[in-house]
């Protein structure tokens, strides 16, 4: 076949250009006549024609391709000239493609420069023919066209280059933007892909590309927020992070979209934000979320490792310059080495980096440095790791230290032993425990690397020999931990320091010690091990010590020993579980296996203790392990062993501060684990623990934003979570807390109404069981009845109608209540806090009342029938409406306040303990003497007592070491504080409330939080209540003075002024005021190192690991948004303020930060409620009506270079517009995908109808344009409707403006949506709005709609030719838009098929 085709051809075609004899002979003399030569044409190409319809349709190319190897082959120009006039002729009676001819011509092995006319013949024709290919087909050439000049060597003979010229003209004519022949955004793409960021384009094609390459910038620009490296988050510990942050990992860059030529800045690595979020504490979660590193997958990071070892360098400058630095103290770098052995030790063990390559590293760039003074401190952090890894790994890997030990201590005589009391001592021995482990590597290896102990330390390799041969040790040095540091890998040695350590903490069997309540004895050590010596062991010492706890621990449970644990064993172990780089024997070890343990051993006094340790003494718990552990309390509740009134009590009140304590920004990540099972992290029995994940769960949707702009919970998270819990425990909420709920949770609770027994029945009840009562006479009859299953929840009720008449119980009484069972006991509270409510609301006041809150008084404290926080909880946590409420509320306050019990108990714990339990080492002595004066009674002690006879009870209590009614009361506190702001009436009894109870806010593990989460979530019902608010903030603040350090909350000017009361004469803060608190903010996240802190920094240093925040800028955030939130200004007005501090010329805010400022104010007004950061819309609008933007003469100029932020403000020429510009887009970045939602809705009803000019239009692309990544990840819906609110825009410029010069940019960013974000997905309602735009419009946007029925009017199109492309172009798009949608590029681009057709049903946006 194929040769029978090269035959046929060849027949047609020599018959063509066969020359008779004599031309041959005159060459060049002849020449045939214009007719001759169209005859000859006409008959060529009607054989042609005639075989060619002999052929099947997939031949057709071969025979193409055939055809132009032979045109190639003729050597005579004349020929070759004829022969392509001769295809041109083929293409035009469309009996060849030109996609086809065009193909065939260029890739053509036989094209080559060096012939130059064919050269120049060629690319004349296909420039004659291109104008007729489909618009993929022209974006493949142009790659094939531009491949093609690059084999034009850089010098040639400036005789050809005119020739050579005919290639640059067909790459001139593809990038017309008149002629149109393909979405210019598929040539950017082309070229960028061929010439990337910095490489200059073949000089052939001369400024042509560049100048291309230039139009897309404005493009580019429009994409790209303003500032965006400047830009830096705050650290939480949540782990939750929207993608606003995400980096490549292997070049740290931004991810951005397609192949635009985006600023230079953009493309730079962001090593800056690296650094900055490494350099804070608990920030490990975060950098591998930023990078997306995980766990399970061990790849290295190398850019994570060479900032690691950037910071290490930073740390030792730090201490070489630190004026006070002093070996012993440490200095203000102590805080950053500590951080940084934690970072490194997470980073190294999940192998993200190398810890050799990181020490070579190190050696080189400290080389010839000369910086020593840090240098114990940087091995005592090579040693964390060392020590923990040496016995796994190779001795090689660990070698490289001696280099460093070479360059760090050059001294030639010895260095002498430091002072042992002090605890850097254990730093300065830190490079001699380098060495001894390295030795003993060297020495169980048999290896011949044995490295003889360098002779500056032979003191220090002295000094730790003979202290191990003295074999009594004591405490009071730190001599202790310099042998488990030294010897933690040599087990021979290792077993008497650390078997010291562990035999103090404890206690020798026999001594015995009392706990709290009675028939409760632990071992007799209560003196836990100080955090300094914790401090001072290497984390191979404090595992080695962490793991013999965890295991005596078990060993206990199973042994069921009657003696309970000392309490310097279990203060000590929680203090260990601070530390984060031994998490997986600490708070992992904790969780998945001791707790389990402890449980199948049913050693309950040893769960009693984990839960009780877990509630008072644990900080920065990662939030999944809190939720396992909740999961873990939910599934114990149901345990039958677990129905005993201390251990329901504990487990209850942990639950509930798991639950209260979850943080905003955690509740949807944990939450949405569990959407599969919901059952296991809900509560199938307490109503009380359930309504407190209900309330949590709209306090964090509110401050999250996360319902903004929807008005159901259909299809949301939330959705299965409360379904469950209505299963489990149906109940209602009055409509004064239903009125603070999101919108979609009231709708919620509204359909799922549960019916409630009447108050009326409820008396009825209760009197019938009371005759019951009194009528039954046989004992046992009695007990079974009224405890029986399934019996109505009535006994507190009746014993409460037996102590009104009678003053007393009878032991029947007492019976039945312990035959109840605590769990079961818990629905009789609240149908008797409900009782309550009726007697008092029909009580006649007076004596009766006295006698009443009496009687209830009497129940907790005398009879011990229920405790306080109990009851408490119970009442708050019941839904009654209006005066009812208001009984409720007083019946709180009446308990709390009316006899001073409580009042008493809060007072003294308060006056006599400090909330730093990490400083102390007498907390149990304490503890116990509080006890003693105020004993807890958990099992109806009293009752029986004043039973008739009395009865003899010795209850076996469970080890109680850190808890009491106080701080059980405290978690129920802050839902009572809820309660009373919802409910106006009841204000003045919460301040009451505050002024005799809020000392206990000393021991809030999250007072400031609370404090924030109040105020936003509370904002609506607080605006006008500006005396509470400030009640609220000043008594929590005054609570913590004694123990804070001046200064580290709230500002001077707020305490001076804002603090007092004043009704006449209200405190409106100043510009300078809000200028302070921004630069307070914008300066701690902007100093070289937030850890180390500028000194003095804008708020005083503290240890991080026992802080309510992770790190100092959480902190600064925290504070600064609770006293902008208690100002007695409304929050539109304080949202106009913190705006003005960048729009208004202030003398306080330096120039040369403002990006800095910009980004504080970006993270404080996006962190406080909508009020406050809506107000930015209205500026947004007040902008765009603005002259600038709406009269196209107010100013000359390049609206783009207006646009541009960063140059303008650079040159002294920045206008309010771009300022805003800057300012929205820092809002946006740090905004949630909530606030953001709000946009689309924006656009459409506020900027829509505003947008009339181009300025205008370009103005709102700018400023909405970068974030559509971030819709496209988290919202879609969201980026769809802000598609073709686009477009809507477009079309009322379109016929409002009578000329447009800014066509290519729009049509240009359009496309970019189109291929990168939105597909087809938003094709229908697009097309509709194209057809009516301008021709010239019309035909730049003609492959978005694909369709043939677009008209472009003769004047748009250059040319005849590009008339016939646009033709052939859309019928061939149309042709092709049923099957795919265009594509920037098939030829190497990834993902063939982006953007999903209209027929697959949902919405597919994967990028290109």
């Amino acid at each position: 076949m194929a040769l029978s085709m090269e035959t046929q051809l060849q027949s047609i075609f020599e018959d063509v250009v066969k020359t008779e004899m004599i031309e041959e002979a005159f060459a060049g003399m002849f020449m045939d006549t214009p007719e001759d030569e169209k005859t000859k044409l006409i008959s060529c190409l009607g054989a042609f024609s005639h075989y060619l319809g002999t052929l099947p349709q997939e031949s057709h190319e071969q025979c193409v391709q055939w055809v132009v190897r032979f045109i190639h082959s003729q050597h005579s120009p004349k020929r070759i000239s004829f022969l392509y006039d001769c295809l041109a002729m083929a293409v035009e009676t469309s009996l060849l493609t030109p996609r086809m001819v065009c193909v065939a011509l260029i890739s053509s092995d036989t094209l080559e420069w060096e012939r130059t006319q064919l050269w120049a013949l060629t690319f004349k024709l296909i420039r004659k023919i291109i104008g007729g290919v489909d618009y993929k087909g022209v974006r493949d050439l142009l790659k094939a066209v531009l491949d093609k000049i690059q084999t034009i060597p850089t010098t040639v003979s400036s005789a050809i280059v005119q020739q050579l010229l005919a290639a640059r003209e067909v790459v001139e004519y593809i990038l017309d933007r008149n002629a149109c022949l393909l979405p210019a955004y598929f040539a950017i793409n082309e070229i960028r892909k061929l010439y990337p960021e910095g490489q200059l384009s073949h000089w052939l094609l001369g400024s042509l590309i560049s100048d291309f390459v230039d139009s897309f910038r404005p493009t580019a620009r429009i994409n790209s927020i303003c500032g965006r490296c400047s830009l830096l988050p705050v650290v939480n510990n949540s782990g939750a992070i929207c993608n606003s942050w995400k980096l490549d990992p292997t070049t740290l860059r931004f991810p951005l979209k397609g192949m635009l030529p985006y600023d230079k800045d953009l493309f730079e690595p962001q090593t800056g934000l690296l650094r900055y979020v490494l350099e804070q504490p608990y920030s490990r979660e975060m950098v591998c979320n930023m990078l997306g590193l995980n766990k399970q997958q061990k790849q290295r990071c190398p850019v994570l490792e060479e900032q690691l070892v950037d910071l290490v360098v930073y740390a030792m400058e730090r201490s070489e310059t630190e004026e006070h630095f002093d070996a012993d103290i440490g200095g203000t770098s102590q805080l950053l080495w500590q951080h940084l052995s934690s970072q490194l030790i997470f980073f190294v063990l999940f192998q993200f980096a190398s810890f050799p390559h990181m020490v070579l590293s190190l050696h080189q760039k400290l080389a010839g440095r000369g910086l020593i003074k840090g240098r114990d401190h940087l091995m005592w952090v090579l040693l964390q790791f060392i020590s923990g890894s040496i016995q796994k790994n190779a001795l090689a890997d660990f070698l490289p230290v001696m280099k460093l030990f070479d360059l760090l201590y050059p001294e030639k005589e010895c260095i002498p032993v430091p002072d042992i009391n002090k605890p850097q001592s254990t730093h300065s021995f830190a490079m001699t425990c380098i060495w001894i482990h390295l030795n003993r590597k060297a020495h169980n290896d048999n290896s011949k690397l044995q490295i003889p102990i360098p002779h500056s330390l032979k003191l220090h390799h002295e000094f730790l020999q003979q202290s191990l041969r003295n074999k009594t040790l004591g405490m009071s040095d730190y001599k202790i931990a310099l042998l488990c540091n030294a010897y933690s890998t040599n087990s021979e040695c290792f077993t008497l320091p650390m078997g010291v350590l562990v035999e103090t903490i404890y206690g020798n069997g026999s001594m015995r010690i009392n706990l709290p309540g009675t028939n409760s004895t632990a071992s007799g050590s209560v003196t836990p091990l100080p955090m300094n010596l914790l401090d001072s062991l290497t984390v191979h010492a404090k595992m080695s010590l962490i793991h013999s706890i965890a295991t005596r621990v078990i060993k206990l449970a199973s042994t069921k020993s009657t003696l309970a644990l000392a309490p310097a064993l279990v203060e000590t172990y929680s203090r260990l579980l601070v530390y984060m780089e031994i998490e997986s024997l600490g708070i992992k070890g904790f969780i998945s296996q001791l707790l389990p343990n402890v449980f199948k051993s049913h050693a309950w006094g040893i769960l009693h203790t984990l839960l009780e340790m877990f509630s008072h003494r644990m900080h920065h718990i990662q939030p999944h392990y809190r939720v396992q552990l909740l999961s873990h309390l939910h599934s114990l509740a149901a345990v039958p062993q677990t129905n005993q009134n201390q251990l329901h009590l504990c487990v209850e009140s942990t639950a509930l501060r798991l639950i209260t304590a979850l943080g905003s920004s955690e509740v949807q990540p944990q939450f949405t684990r569990f959407l599969s099972d919901p059952k296991t992290v809900l509560s199938a029995e307490s109503e009380e623990l359930n309504r407190a994940l209900i309330l949590t769960l709209a306090r964090a949707t509110h401050v999250t934003d996360f319902f903004t702009g929807s008005d159901s919970i259909h299809g949301t998270w939330c959705k299965e979570i409360l379904q469950t819990i209505m299963n489990f425990t149906p109940h209602n909420w009055a409509l004064h807390t239903l009125s603070c709920f999101p919108a979609p949770l009231q709708a919620f609770f509204r359909q799922n109404n549960v019916p409630q027994e009447s108050r009326f029945n409820l008396k009825k009840n209760v009197e019938e069981e009371y005759r019951k009562w009194k009528s039954m006479t046989n004992e046992n009859d009695i007990i079974t009845h009224f405890s029986m299953q399934g019996s109505p929840p009535l006994f507190l009720c009746l014993l409460w109608k037996m102590l009104l008449e009678t003053d007393h119980i009878n032991q029947i009484g007492f019976r039945v209540l312990d035959r109840i069972g605590a769990r079961a006991l818990v629905a009789h509270v609240r149908t008797f806090a409900d009782f309550l409510v009726y007697e008092f609301s029909t009580s006649a006041g007076g004596p009766q009342l006295n006698k009443n809150i009496e009687m209830l008084n009497d129940m907790v404290w005398k009879h011990n029938i229920v405790t306080l926080d109990r009851l408490i909880l119970c009442l708050a946590m019941r839904s009654h409406e209006n005066n009812e409420a208001q009984v409720c509320y007083f019946i709180i306050q009446l308990l709390l306040l009316k006899p001073n019990d409580f009042r008493n108990r809060v007072n003294d714990f308060v006056k006599e303990n400090a909330p730093e339990h990490w400083l102390q080492s007498d907390w149990h002595n304490k503890h116990m003497s509080y006890h003693k004066k105020y004993p807890e009674k958990l099992y109806f002690e009293g009752l029986a007592d004043q039973v008739n006879p009395p009865m003899q009870l010795q209850p076996q209590y469970l080890p109680i070491y850190f808890g009491n009614v106080c701080l059980r009361f405290l978690p129920v506190f802050d839902i009572v504080i809820h309660r009373f702001l919802e409910l106006i009436p009841v204000s003045k009894s919460l301040e009451t409330l505050l002024d005799h109870l809020g000392g206990l806010y000393k021991f809030h593990d999250r007072p400031v939080t609370y404090l924030y989460n109040t105020l936003h979530y509370y904002e609506r019902h607080l605006r006008d209540r500006t005396n509470l608010k400030r009640k609220l903030v000043h008594v929590i603040m005054s609570a913590l003075k004694d123990n804070r350090t001046p200064g580290w909350c709230l500002s001077e000017t707020y305490l001076k002024f804002g603090m007092n009361p004043r009704e006449d004469n209200v405190w409106l803060p100043d510009d300078t005021y809000y200028c302070k608190l921004i630069g307070r903010l914008s300066s701690l996240i902007d100093s070289p190192s937030p850890m180390a802190g500028k000194s003095p920094g804008p708020f005083p240093n503290c240890d991080w690991r026992f802080n309510e925040f992770p790190n100092p800028a959480a902190h600064a955030l925290h504070v600064t948004c609770v006293e902008l939130m208690a100002l007695a200004v409304p929050g539109k007005d304080v949202g106009n303020a913190l705006l003005n501090v960048v729009l208004k010329s202030q003398p306080l805010v330096p120039r040369e930060n403002i990006t800095a400022w910009m980004n504080a104010i970006g993270l404080v007004i996006t962190a406080l409620p909508e009020p406050y950061w809506i107000v930015l819309h209205d500026r947004i609008v007040s902008v765009i009506s603005s002259p600038a933007l709406t009269s196209e003469t107010e100013w000359v100029g390049y609206p783009f270079a207006l646009l541009d932020f960063t140059a303008c403000h650079q040159s002294y020429s920045e206008m309010n517009c771009s300022y805003v510009l800057a300012l929205a887009h820092a809002v946006w970045h740090h905004s949630s995908i909530g606030q953001l939602s709000l946009i689309p809705k924006f656009l459409s009803e506020t900027l829509k109808p505003v947008v009339q000019t181009e300025f205008q239009l370009l103005y709102v692309y700018h400023l909405v344009g970068p974030f559509l990544q971030r819709f496209q990840q988290e919202r879609t819906r969201c980026m769809l409707e802000i598609g073709v609110a686009f477009y809507e825009m477009l079309q009322a410029v379109d016929q409002h403006c009578q000329h447009l010069s800014y066509m290519d940019p729009i049509c240009d960013f359009l496309y970019h949506i189109k291929y990168m974000y939105t597909g087809d997905s938003v094709k229908d309602q697009v097309e509709k709005i194209i057809m009516t735009l301008r021709p010239a419009m019309k035909l730049r946007l003609r492959f978005i709609t694909h369709s043939s029925m677009i008209e472009t009017s003769s004047s748009a199109a250059t040319s005849a030719a590009a008339a016939a492309a646009a033709a052939a172009a859309a019928s061939s798009a149309t042709a092709s838009s049923s099957s795919s949608t265009p594509q920037p590029t098939t030829s190497s681009l990834s993902a063939p098929s982006a953007a999903a057709s209209p027929s697959s049903a949902q919405h597919a946006h994967t990028p290109m």
